[in-house]
C-alpha cells in the first residue's frame, strides 16, 4: 500500500470518529450534525480515494469520479454550518437550496454514471479517469470560495451584534471559523496552483493530503467549542413606544447616573457573563434606552464600555506595590474569562501590556522611596 493510500485511510478513520462524535455532542448540536455529516462525507470521499490508489480497478472508477464531485458540496456545507451555528437551530428544507450546486454538477456528469460496466472498463482503459471538463475546475473554485466568503461575513455580522450584547464576547467570537476558513482557503490555493502550474510536489494527492490535515484540525477546533448564544432582541412594549431613543432623551442623563453607580457600588462589571439584559433590569430601564446611553454618553459599545470598568479595576491593582496577586488573578477577579483577551484589552486602553504597567509602578513606587 503506498504512501498517499495510508494517509488517506488514516484520515478516513479520523473522519468517522469525528463524525460519530460530533453527532453525539449536545453543545450547538445542530451545527454539530451538519459538520457531522459533512465530516461523514470526507470520510467516504478519503476512503473511495484509499481504495482506487492502493488498486485501480473500472469497479471503482464510478465511485472515485462521484467522490471527485463532493467539492462541491464543502463551500456550500461551509457556509449551512456557520448559518445553523450563528442561527442556533438544527438543519432545515430551506437549507437545501445551498446544495443545488452540487445536484447540477452530478447531472452534468449524468451520462458518466449511467454507461455500462463495458464503456465504463473502454474509459479507463484509455486512461480517461478525470472528467473532462477544464472549466469545471474555474466554476468549482469560484462556486465554493463564494460560500467560503458568505460564511464568514456572516460570522462577522454574528460577532458585531455580539459585542453589543455580551461582555464575555471572547468566549463565544467563532474564532474556529476563522482557522477552518483559513485552512479551505489554503487547501483551494493548492487546488489552482496544481491546475494553473506543473509543480511536481504540488498535484491531485497532495490537496487531499491538506484535506486529512484539515480533518485533524477541525477535529480540535469543533470539540472544544463553546455554546452559542443567540441574544433575543426585546421588543418595545406598548408603555414604551413613546420613549422611542433619541439624542434629546430627558432620561439619558438618569440612566448615566444609574449606570455609573451600578458600576462603582455593585461592580456588575466583575461577572463574566454578563449582558446588557441583565445590567438593563438591574438599573431599571429598558434595554433599548440602556444601549442608546452605552453608545453615545460612554462612547462606544456594550463590550467596550465594560472592559473599560475592567481594566481600571485591574490597573489599581497593578498598582498595588504590595499586591500579591498573579495578573491572571486579577484578570479573572476583575470579569475578564482569558488573559489573552485581558491583555489585548489592557494594552489597547492604556498602550501598554499589564505586565510592563505593573514593572513601571513598582520602579515609580522604588524610586520614590528612595527619594524620600
Amino acid at each position: 500500500m503506498g504512501f498517499w493510500s495510508i494517509v488517506f485511510l488514516i484520515g478516513t478513520a479520523q473522519a468517522s470518529l469525528l463524525a460519530v462524535a460530533l453527532w453525539r455532542r449536545p453543545v450547538n448540536a445542530g451545527a454539530n450534525h451538519v459538520l457531522a455529516a459533512w465530516s461523514a462525507l470526507i470520510a467516504i470521499d478519503l476512503a473511495v480515494k484509499a481504495m482506487y490508489l492502493d488498486a485501480p480497478s473500472p469497479g471503482l472508477l464510478k465511485a472515485y469520479r462521484f467522490v471527485g464531485l463532493f467539492p462541491f458540496l464543502y463551500g456550500s456545507l461551509f457556509y449551512i454550518y456557520v448559518r445553523v451555528l450563528t442561527e442556533a437551530r438544527a438543519f432545515a428544507w430551506r437549507d437545501c437550496l445551498h446544495l443545488v450546486g452540487f445536484v447540477v454538477v452530478v447531472f452534468m456528469h449524468g451520462p458518466f454514471f449511467m454507461q455500462d460496466r463495458l464503456q465504463t472498463e473502454a474509459m479507463w482503459r484509455a486512461g480517461i479517469t478525470q472528467p473532462q471538463l477544464p472549466r469545471l475546475d474555474i466554476a468549482l473554485y469560484v462556486y465554493s470560495l463564494s460560500y467560503v466568503i458568505a460564511g464568514l461575513v456572516r460570522v462577522r455580522r454574528y460577532r458585531r451584534e455580539l459585542l453589543h450584547h455580551r461582555s464575555d464576547a471572547d468566549r463565544m467570537s467563532l474564532h474556529w471559523i476563522d482557522a477552518m476558513a483559513l485552512s479551505q482557503i489554503v487547501i483551494w490555493c493548492i487546488a489552482t496552483t496544481q491546475w494553473v502550474v506543473k509543480i511536481p510536489w504540488i498535484d491531485y494527492l497532495l490537496i487531499y493530503g491538506a484535506v486529512t490535515a484539515w480533518v485533524f484540525m477541525v477535529g480540535y477546533l469543533s470539540l472544544s467549542q463553546v455554546a452559542v448564544i443567540i441574544e433575543a432582541v426585546p421588543e418595545p412594549t406598548s408603555t414604551d413606544i413613546h420613549d422611542a431613543p433619541g439624542s434629546e432623551d430627558p432620561r439619558f442623563a438618569d440612566v448615566e447616573s444609574r449606570l455609573s453607580q451600578l458600576m462603582e457600588t455593585q461592580q456588575l462589571y466583575r461577572e463574566p457573563a454578563l449582558t446588557i439584559g441583565q445590567l438593563a433590569k438591574r438599573s431599571g430601564y429598558p434595554e433599548y434606552l440602556v444601549s442608546a446611553v452605552i453608545n453615545r454618553r460612554f462612547d462606544g459599545n456594550f463590550w467596550e464600555y465594560i472592559n473599560r470598568q475592567r481594566i481600571e479595576a485591574a490597573r489599581s491593582c497593578l498598582a498595588d506595590p504590595r499586591g500579591l496577586r498573579t495578573i491572571l488573578e486579577i484578570a479573572y477577579a476583575c470579569g475578564f474569562t482569558s488573559k489573552s483577551t485581558f491583555n489585548a484589552a489592557f494594552k489597547r486602553l492604556l498602550g501598554e501590556t499589564p505586565s510592563a504597567y505593573r514593572k513601571a509602578q513598582v520602579r515609580d513606587e522604588a524610586s520614590a522611596s528612595a527619594n524620600t
